[in-house]
C-alpha cells in the first residue's frame, strides 16, 4: 500500500503527464524552433572558425564568408525571439486550461468543498501560475537537452571523432550532476508551496474579517504571527533557490571541464599539423562547439527549479482536477411543475457527530409553499443543499416528479430551482447587471419586471442612476433589505418552477421584512417553494413542518406541520 506521501507525488506526476499529452502541440512549437536555431548557431560557428583560420593564417576566408556567418546570427536571434515568444504561448494555454478546469471543479463542488476561500484563491492562481513554467520552459528545455546537445555532438565528431567524444562524455554526467544538486529539492519545493498557500489562505480570511480583530484589538497579534508565517516561507523559499545556484555551478564545473579537455586535444597546433590531427579551421570549430553544447543544457538547469515547483503545485491540484465529475443524467427540458418527496432521508457530514438528517420525510405538492421550522442545527439548511445537488443523501429517497433525484447531475438540479439565502452576495456592479446575474441572456424589459415585482425599482428610484446605479463588492452602498430585494428579483428573473429560500428574513427590521414577505408571496405563486425559516412571520408563507434533529415532529407540536 502506497504511503499519502508517495501517492501524493503520483497523482501530480499523473497529472503532469495527462496535461503535457494535452499541450503537445503548443510545447512542440518552442521545441521546433530551438533545434533550428541550434542548427544556425552550429552553422555559424563553422563559418566562424573558416574567418578565424584565415585570420591566423591558415586557409581563405572572404566578404562571402563573413556576410553568410553575419545572416546566420541574425536568423538565429530571430529564432530565438520566435522561440522565446512561442514559450509564453504555451504558458498561457498550460494556464488557461488548468484555471478552467480548476475553477469548473470548485464550481461544481460549491458549498460542498470545505476549502477556506484563500486556500482556493490559492489554487486557482497561485498554483496555477506555478505550473507556468513547467509548460513554458521546463518541458521545452528538457527536449532541447536531449537533442541539442545530441547534434551539437554530432557535428563535433564529424569535424574531430575525439572531440565529439568529449562532449558526449561530458553530457553524459550532466544528469548525474543534476540528481546530486537535486536531492530533497522536490520535497523543499511542496513544503515551500505549502507554506504559501497557507500565507494566502490566512491573509485573506484576516482581510476578511479585519474589523472583528480591530473590534477584539488582535491585530497587533495577527501581523506578527503573518510575520512569523512570512518568515518561514522565506526560509523555504530560499532553500529551494539553494538547489537552482548549486545546479548550475555544478554544469560551470562541466563545461569548464569539457573546454579544457577539448583545448588540451588541439593543443597541438601551437606546434605546426601533426599527422591524423584535424585542420586549424575544425580545431577552433570544436572548440566553439563546446559553449553551443552546453547552451541547452543551461537552459535546462536554468528550468530545473521550475520542475521542482511544478512538483508542489500539482500535487496540491492534482485532487482537485482528478476528482471525477458527479454522473447522472440531463433534463431535456425544464418540467413546468414540480412535486418533491422526502422519504427516509439520511445525511451524515461527520461520522463523529449526529446526523444531520434522520429518516425525514415530508411531501410538497405541486405550486405549494412549505415552510420547514425548527431551531438551529434541525437540518433546514441541510434539505436546500440536497435539493440544489452540493451533498448526496446517504440513504433515503427524493423524488423529484416521482423520479429519483439523484440520478439527475447536480447542474440539473440546480437548473430546477431559484434559491435566495440568509445574505444576498452582490458583485461590484450595476443593479441591473446583479439582477441579471441569475440569466445573462433576460431582456433589459425582463430584467425590469423581475425588479419590479420585487419592489427594487421602489427604492433604485431615489438612487443617481436607478437600476445601472455601481454597487460596491458585497452589496456596499445598499442596506441589508435592499440586497435582499434584489436577490428576489434575480429569483423572479430566473422563473424557475421549483423556489428555495434559507431565511430569507434573516437580519432585517419588521418594516423590511413585512416589505421582503410579500415580495416572497408574490415569489412562490405558482410555483414549488421550500422555505427554512425559524421566524415567526414566515409561518404565515404556506404549510410548516415542524423539524427537530433531522426529523419531521409529529404529533401535539407539529399541528400545523403534519405531513
Amino acid at each position: 500500500m502506497l504511503s499519502p506521501t508517495a501517492a501524493r507525488d503520483g497523482a501530480a506526476r499523473a497529472l503532469l503527464r495527462r496535461e503535457a499529452r494535452a499541450l503537445r502541440l503548443p510545447v512542440l512549437a518552442p521545441v521546433l524552433l530551438g533545434l533550428a536555431a541550434i542548427l544556425c548557431g552550429i552553422a555559424g560557428a563553422w563559418l566562424a572558425a573558416r574567418l578565424l583560420a584565415a585570420v591566423l593564417g591558415h586557409g581563405a576566408a572572404g566578404a562571402g564568408t563573413l556576410a553568410a556567418a553575419a545572416a546566420l546570427a541574425l536568423l538565429g536571434a530571430a529564432l530565438g525571439l520566435a522561440q522565446e515568444r512561442s514559450q509564453l504561448r504555451a504558458g498561457e494555454a498550460a494556464r488557461a486550461r488548468l484555471r478552467a478546469a480548476a475553477f469548473a471543479r470548485l464550481l461544481a463542488a460549491g458549498p460542498a468543498d470545505a476549502r477556506g476561500v484563500g486556500e482556493k484563491a490559492a489554487l486557482v492562481v497561485d498554483r496555477v501560475e506555478a505550473l507556468d513554467g513547467y509548460f513554458a520552459r521546463w518541458l521545452p528545455a528538457a527536449r532541447l537537452a536531449l537533442l541539442g546537445p545530441a547534434l551539437v555532438a554530432l557535428a563535433a565528431a564529424l569535424a574531430d571523432p575525439a572531440s565529439g567524444l568529449i562532449l558526449l562524455l561530458a553530457g553524459l554526467l550532466v544528469p548525474a550532476a543534476m540528481a546530486v544538486t537535486g536531492i530533497g529539492a522536490a520535497q523543499a519545493s511542496r513544503r515551500q508551496f505549502d507554506q504559501l498557500q497557507n500565507l494566502s489562505g490566512r491573509f485573506l480570511d484576516r482581510m476578511r474579517g479585519l474589523s472583528t480583530l480591530v473590534l477584539f484589538n488582535r491585530q497587533e497579534a495577527e501581523a506578527e504571527a503573518l510575520a512569523q508565517a512570512a518568515g518561514e516561507l522565506r526560509r523555504r523559499t530560499l532553500r529551494v533557490l539553494r538547489v537552482a545556484f548549486l545546479s548550475v555551478t555544478a554544469l560551470d564545473l562541466l563545461a569548464a571541464g569539457a573546454l579544457a579537455l577539448v583545448a588540451l586535444r588541439h593543443a597541438a597546433l601551437l606546434g605546426g599539423v601533426p599527422a591524423g590531427h584535424p585542420g586549424p579551421a575544425a580545431a577552433i570549430f570544436t572548440l566553439l562547439l563546446v559553449p553551443a553544447f552546453f547552451a541547452p543544457l543551461r537552459g535546462f538547469s536554468a528550468a530545473y527549479h521550475e520542475r521542482l515547483s511544478a512538483a508542489g503545485a500539482a500535487a496540491a491540484l492534482a485532487p482537485l482536477l482528478e476528482a471525477e465529475p458527479a454522473p447522472g443524467l440531463r433534463l431535456e427540458a425544464l418540467p413546468p411543475r414540480v412535486v418533491v418527496t422526502f422519504t427516509d432521508v439520511r445525511l451524515s457530514y461527520d461520522p463523529a457527530r449526529p446526523p444531520a438528517l434522520d429518516g425525514l420525510s415530508f411531501r410538497a405538492n405541486a405550486g405549494e409553499t412549505l415552510v420547514l421550522s425548527g431551531p438551529s442545527g434541525a437540518g433546514k439548511s441541510s434539505v436546500l443543499r440536497l435539493l440544489m445537488g452540493f451533498v448526496r443523501p446517504d440513504s433515503g429517497r427524493i423524488a423529484i416528479n416521482g423520479q429519483d433525484a439523484t440520478a439527475l447531475r447536480p447542474e440539473e438540479l440546480r437548473r430546477l430551482s431559484a434559491y435566495v439565502g440568509q445574505r444576498a452576495h452582490l458583485f461590484r456592479a450595476s443593479i441591473r447587471e446583479n439582477i441579471r446575474f441569475a440569466r445573462p441572456e433576460a431582456t433589459d424589459a425582463e430584467v425590469e419586471a423581475a425588479a419590479e415585482a420585487a419592489r427594487v425599482t421602489g427604492f433604485a428610484a431615489a438612487l443617481p442612476q436607478g437600476l445601472d446605479t455601481l454597487v460596491g463588492e458585497g452589496g456596499w452602498g445598499l442596506s441589508g433589505g435592499q440586497a435582499q430585494r434584489v436577490a428576489l428579483a434575480r429569483a423572479f428573473l430566473r422563473n424557475a418552477p421549483l423556489v428555495l429560500l434559507d431565511e430569507p428574513t434573516a437580519h432585517l427590521d419588521p418594516g423590511t421584512e413585512a416589505e421582503v414577505l410579500e415580495s416572497l408571496r408574490r415569489l412562490c405563486l405558482g410555483r414549488t417553494a421550500i422555505i427554512a425559516s425559524h421566524a415567526a412571520a414566515a409561518r404565515s408563507l404556506g404549510r410548516v413542518v415542524e423539524m427537530e434533529q433531522g426529523r419531521a415532529v409529529t404529533g401535539p407540536r407539529a399541528a400545523k406541520g403534519a405531513v
